[in-house]
């Protein structure tokens, strides 16, 4: 089983191939599950041609750096505020979709269509615009999935998509610019944008709640 560095390498050459970012935009991150530390992609990386030294391990509660130059991403904070606002997170994908960003920024919310998009994403929310790399950035898209949200889009900039895992993560980002992409359409046909009905999500949510019963 690859580790979290290598997951993040893949992750990075992938988002760039399906245009979800510009290889020089958007950042990732991942820890161990309850680790006060992640790794972050290091400043001016492309996603697209990451190596393991292209990432900085910082520790969430502080923001040290503990090991290894460069320096972390300027977005650092956000990926240290969600991890502290959901300590059930190990892995969190930053990118720029751009058409989840324009419809965000036309005022029309991204609608959930198919199954996938449903299963997958849940919920998405938005914040409106504040400068990124800031401390108010991070706390406001840390607020938007403190509840357990794991989508939110940031606006007139990219998404912030938490998981527990990295592939799960980028299953999320994934779904979202098809959400996105799906919605659209939708619009242009002259709508009104579908949503998957809500009753496959309730079978879905039983299905998880009788499961997690089991287990315990």
């Amino acid at each position: 089983m690859i580790g979290p560095v290598d997951q993040l390498i893949v992750v990075g050459r992938k988002a760039v191939a399906r245009g979800l970012v510009i290889g020089s935009g958007g950042n990732l991150s991942a820890r161990l599950p309850g680790a006060d530390a992640c790794w972050v992609t290091a400043t001016g990386t492309w996603l697209d041609e990451l190596t393991a030294a292209s990432f900085s391990y910082v520790r969430i509660s502080d923001g040290a750096v503990l090991e290894g130059n460069p320096a972390p991403s300027t977005e650092v904070a956000l990926h240290l505020h969600s991890y502290l606002a959901r300590p059930d997170v190990n892995a969190i994908v930053h990118l720029h979709p751009q058409t989840s960003v324009l419809l965000d920024a036309m005022g029309h919310p991204v609608s959930l269509v198919t199954m996938d998009q449903a299963y997958y994403l849940r919920e998405v929310r938005s914040v409106p615009f504040i400068h990124h790399g800031t401390v108010a950035l991070a706390e406001a898209a840390a607020d938007a999935i403190r509840d357990g949200c794991n989508c939110v889009i940031l606006g007139y900039h990219g998404c912030s998509v938490v998981a527990d895992t990295v592939e799960l993560a980028h299953k999320r980002a994934a779904n979202l610019e098809e959400a996105a992409l799906a919605t659209h359409r939708a619009l242009a046909l002259g709508g009104p944008v579908p949503a998957c009905p809500p009753q496959y999500l309730d079978t879905v949510r039983r299905a998880e709640a009788a499961a997690a019963a089991t287990r315990r």
